[in-house]
Formats: C-alpha cells, sequence, structure tokens
C-alpha cells in the first residue's frame, strides 16, 4: 500500500488526508496543534503531534524515504522552508508544498520542493487527481447550469447495479460506463458495476457538486 505524508492540519491539509484516506492509501497525518490531529485521527491511521521541522520527530513516525509527502502548512513560512528541508534530508522523494505567496513558493522550489502549491488557486480535490495516478476523475461543464463527470468505480460504486447507484442519487443519471476496454452507452439497469470500471454520470451542477463531495 501506498504511504503518503501530510504536514500541517489547516482546512487544506485536513482535506487531503481526509482524502486519501478514502483511496486505499496509507496516509501519515501530522501537525503541531493536538486537536488537529485528534480531529484527522477519525480517519487515518497514523496521525501525530510533532514539530515538522524536527528532523528526528519525522524519522521516529516514519517520514523518512517515502515517494510523496505534502507539506501544508500555513502562514508560518519559516517552519514551512525548515520542514521542506528537514524532509530533504530524510530522502523523501516528492515533496509538494503548500505556498503563501510566489516569493515563498520561489524559495520552497530552490530548496529542493518537488512542486509548489497555491491553495488559493488549487483546490485540494485537484492535488488528490494529480496525486493518485490510478484514479481518473473529470469534470465537464455542459452549460451553466449541467455538468458531467467521468470518474474510476470506487468502493462506493463496485458491485452495486446501477438502478441502485440511481435510486441512491436520484437527481443524476449514469449516461455510459466502460468495462473491460469498452465502452456502453445502452445503460443496462442491472449491470453490476466492477472494480477498475469507468462511469460518466450527467446531472445539475448542484447535485454533480454533492454527489462528488460525498464520493472524494
Amino acid at each position: 500500500m501506498k504511504t503518503i505524508a501530510v504536514l500541517g492540519l489547516g482546512k487544506f491539509g485536513f482535506y487531503i488526508a481526509k482524502s486519501l484516506s478514502r483511496m486505499n492509501i496509507s496516509v501519515i497525518a501530522a501537525d503541531n496543534d493536538e486537536q488537529k490531529v485528534q480531529e484527522i485521527s477519525e480517519y487515518v491511521d497514523n496521525a501525530f503531534v510533532l514539530d515538522s521541522t524536527n528532523k528526528h520527530a519525522l524519522e521516529e513516525v516514519g517520514i523518512y524515504n517515502l515517494d510523496t509527502v505534502i507539506v501544508s502548512i500555513g502562514e508560518n513560512i519559516e517552519a514551512s522552508i525548515l520542514t521542506v528541508m528537514a524532509l530533504k534530508d530524510l530522502n523523501n522523494k516528492h515533496i509538494i508544498a503548500k505556498a503563501i505567496t510566489s516569493t515563498h513558493g520561489e524559495i520552497l522550489s530552490k530548496i529542493g520542493a518537488f512542486k509548489v502549491m497555491y491553495p488559493e488557486k488549487i483546490a485540494g480535490r485537484i492535488l488528490v487527481k494529480q496525486l493518485i495516478e490510478n484514479v481518473t476523475l473529470e469534470e465537464i461543464d455542459i452549460s451553466n447550469t449541467i455538468k458531467i463527470i467521468k470518474l474510476l468505480a470506487n468502493e462506493h460504486f463496485v458491485y452495486k447495479r446501477i438502478e441502485q447507484i440511481e435510486s441512491e442519487n436520484p437527481h443524476i443519471k449514469v449516461i455510459s460506463y466502460k468495462t473491460n476496454g469498452q465502452w456502453s452507452t445502452e445503460i443496462d439497469p442491472r449491470y453490476q458495476v466492477k472494480k477498475e470500471d469507468l462511469l460518466v454520470f450527467l446531472g445539475e451542477t448542484r447535485y454533480i457538486q454533492d454527489f462528488c463531495a460525498g464520493i472524494c
């Protein structure tokens, strides 16, 4: 199972950690705020109160030699920079760091951040899509009020029939699905969704957004 660490559990980091935990990923979540750590512990198996600028503390909880670490530290730019430096020293490969300003972002890039993210421009949901290579999630706006979404079947859909999915989500329709490499637009309501199937839904934007919030 892939392991991703999330350091900093503000709104952005909390959303990322919670979302990743639903995707068969082992999440290590950490913050220096005990209350935030307690809240995220309901969703992840490994949550720690620690100072992320402390290399020894990071190593003790297993944040070393990881493929991906997300640094979502808020306004404390110094802590953000020192955390990235500590992570580099611990041989973490892809360090994805949140920046507050363009100057902050430039510094993070120069000291070794693999990617710098600006949360005011890129929502947490987009970051999750980019991180998890085997997840397909696309949204297409048909108009101001109608949207299509294509996604990879996850635990919310696998082994359910199309008619059951639509019954549970009465405001959206399955308009196509792909199984065994073949697309079908003639929907069989009795078709049972399989792992790795792709599903395409159509609905009003407000309902699609609520739907996405419940499955992402």
